[in-house]
């Protein structure tokens, strides 16, 4: 995709350090011994792919958990038995620091593997003050590895609350004391609140979000995942960057959203391991709502692969693989965006050199082998990796 969202075919791209320089008909006038060429086979190249919204680092499984749906139990059901979140927090706990890097490596590689360049990465699943700033801490070293994806860190200690809280009680030890400490340490970009009935309200929701604003932190939101809790509403009125899930936000409030400069953010990964209704994707075009498709990787959506979220999109729900491909790239990109400043979902000039070459001569194939990767090689930050 170029700058004026078209296909172009038989162009040479030409990338020094980690930016592309050009775009080109010819690369006859570079030859030269200090130019390496690579020839992708008339293979067809898509923008490096962006997982905008992705809890990546936790330990256990809830593997378990989709019988007890199919028994007829809620998540709240699940939650109070005792899963749910808080097993996830409670084996989260008990791994060493040691252990949660190398899964959040092996899940960056594989991201890597099935093309995303650049991807957000949530704590969540810590909730207390020195838990997070630990998950917080992986992350960033996560960060300074060479040869995976980038990443736009986001503190999301209001996620839930553990036994010994309420959620009146944890807001408060979040404003007076997490949340403080989370902007000394400078090691997040972004602040995320779970704003749904049964977890923050919509006043614990904005209070948070107000004073992660304040402190400098940019805002997003997960909103009307279960139903319609007014989160929606709070996004458009707090013009947070992204509210993610909506899968139940009302069409005229997803309209006060796009007009608010709101990016909703939807992942058909969820309705698609639990078993709800989808979203309607095509309404949401036609109405001219502009919005992302990321995975949500997390214990209960366990996908790891913006491909496979891309052949829901368009194989499930008949969206354009263009208008898919744009979600995961340039949509992507207007609601993760690098800390350096470069653009990035796209292939043009100045852009940073992310980008892949895919196994097929048609690029609408990036979302058309759900059963593994539609990826031949990266070129990450001006590297070309092969797998």
């Amino acid at each position: 995709m170029n700058e004026n969202n078209s296909l172009i075919k038989g162009k040479n791209i030409i990338v020094k350090d980690n930016v592309i320089e050009d775009v080109v008909d010819s690369i006859d006038e570079f030859e030269s011994s200090d130019v390496e060429f690579i020839d992708v086979g008339e293979r067809a190249i898509i923008p490096g792919l962006i997982d905008a919204h992705n809890h990546l680092v936790w330990a256990g499984d809830r593997f378990n958990e989709h019988r007890l749906r199919m028994e007829g139990k809620t998540y709240a059901d699940i939650a109070s038995m005792g899963g749910g979140i808080m097993q996830t927090v409670n084996s989260t706990r008990n791994a060493t620091d040691e252990q949660l890097y190398s899964i959040g490596m092996q899940r960056m590689k594989q991201a890597l593997q099935n093309g995303v360049t650049f991807l957000e990465a949530k704590s969540g699943y810590g909730l207390s003050t020195k838990e997070e700033l630990r998950l917080l801490n992986i992350v960033d070293r996560l960060k300074n590895e060479s040869n995976l994806p980038s990443i736009h860190s986001t503190w999301m200690g209001a996620h839930a609350v553990t036994p010994d809280h309420t959620y009146a009680s944890y807001t408060e030890e979040i404003l007076s004391e997490q949340l403080p400490e989370v902007l000394d340490s400078n090691l997040a970009e972004s602040a995320d609140v779970f704003c749904e009935p049964g977890w923050f309200n919509i006043e614990q929701s904005e209070d948070i979000l107000r004073a992660s604003r304040q402190g400098g932190l940019d805002l997003r939101m997960h909103v009307d995942e279960f139903s319609d809790g007014g989160g929606g509403e709070l996004a458009a009125e707090l013009q947070v960057r992204t509210a993610d899930h909506a899968h139940h936000t009302p069409s005229d409030t997803r309209q006060k959203m796009n007009d608010a400069g709101v990016m909703t953010g939807f992942l058909p990964g969820t309705p698609y391991c639990n078993g709800d209704a989808w979203p309607d994707f095509n309404d949401a075009i036609e109405c001219g709502i502009q919005f992302t498709l990321a995975s949500d990787f997390n214990p209960n959506c366990y996908i790891n692969s913006i491909p496979f979220i891309g052949s829901l999109a368009v194989q499930k729900n008949g969206m354009d693989p263009y208008h898919a491909l744009s979600c995961v790239t340039r949509m992507a990109a207007r609601s993760t965006p690098r800390t350096d400043g470069l653009e990035h979902g796209v292939i043009e000039k100045g852009a940073v050199a992310n980008f892949n070459i895919l196994k097929s001569k048609h690029w609408e194939s990036w979302c058309m082998m759900p059963s593994s990767s539609p990826v031949q090689s990266v070129c990450l930050e001006g590297q070309h990796i092969e797998f």
